[in-house]
């Protein structure tokens, strides 16, 4: 009797936390590449009235309930956009097409709005809240009012009631982050929920004698070859000539 108990209940106990232990270290082990294989898609999302607007690139955008309908938009803290948001109380999230322009990667994805009016010259409606929707490269979009917000360290979730969408192109494709990343090469801005740095993802058998660099917005290349000013010499508020991004978004290859 006892060792039909210890057969059935405390071996496989033992067994199971074992197997546990032993897989500890693989289980501690952090493989960022393995986050790339997350799905996500890449949505503008905008805040504001017709006074002063503004907006960010998102990859976390997403519906959380379906009666009502609510869906939840994620801003790092540091972003202009999340004071606008919660003064506001409302965003709208425009969803991008594949063939997305660079430079609404470049405005709305690497720079501030406390430096730039990034809504200055893009195809704009404002929503039922009052909000900017910005229709550049846009397929659909939604509208939402904050119900509720939620601290989550480096990001505020801003959780939206649903008010108003439309279907602005059937033809186009939704851009995805996957597709940005292995077609466009993309790289996510540095407060994106999704960044990583790119010293974790750095093969360390690069040859250090590469001299040739590229801008993660626009594709832009700098090549020593070609010019005066090897690029590691170049200042430090040197901008993409291409698109206006700052050096830091650029990457050797």
């Amino acid at each position: 009797m006892v060792l039909n108990y210890l057969t059935s209940s405390i071996f496989p106990y033992i067994i199971r936390n074992f197997n546990l232990n032993k897989n500890n270290n693989k289980l501690a082990m952090v493989d960022f590449k393995a986050l790339f294989k997350i799905s996500y898609g890449l949505y503008l999302v905008s805040s504001g009235d017709k006074n002063k607007g503004n907006g960010f690139i998102s990859n976390t955008v997403f519906q959380v309930t379906s009666e009502p309908a609510k869906f939840a938009a994620c801003c790092n803290k540091n972003n202009y956009s999340a004071d606008i948001i919660k003064n506001t109380g409302a965003f709208a999230a425009s969803i991008l097409q594949q063939e997305t322009a660079s430079n609404i990667y470049g405005t709305f994805g690497y720079k501030s709005g406390k430096d730039v009016d990034k809504m200055k010259g893009m195809d704009i409606i404002y929503g039922k809240t009052g909000v900017p929707i910005v229709k550049n490269d846009a397929i659909a979009y939604i509208e939402c009012k904050v119900v509720e917000t939620i601290d989550l360290g480096s990001h505020l979730m801003f959780i939206g009631e649903l008010v108003q969408s439309e279907v602005l192109d059937e033809n186009n494709e939704p851009l995805t982050y996957a597709y940005y990343r292995t077609v466009k090469n993309g790289v996510a801005p540095k407060n994106a929920p999704t960044y990583i740095d790119k010293s974790k993802l750095e093969d360390k058998t690069m040859s250090e004698s590469k001299e040739r660099h590229q801008c993660i917005v626009c594709k832009y290349i700098y090549d020593d070859a070609d010019e005066q000013v090897p690029f590691k010499e170049l200042p430090d508020d040197w901008t993409c000539p291409a698109c206006g991004a700052e050096k830091s978004d650029f990457i050797q290859i």
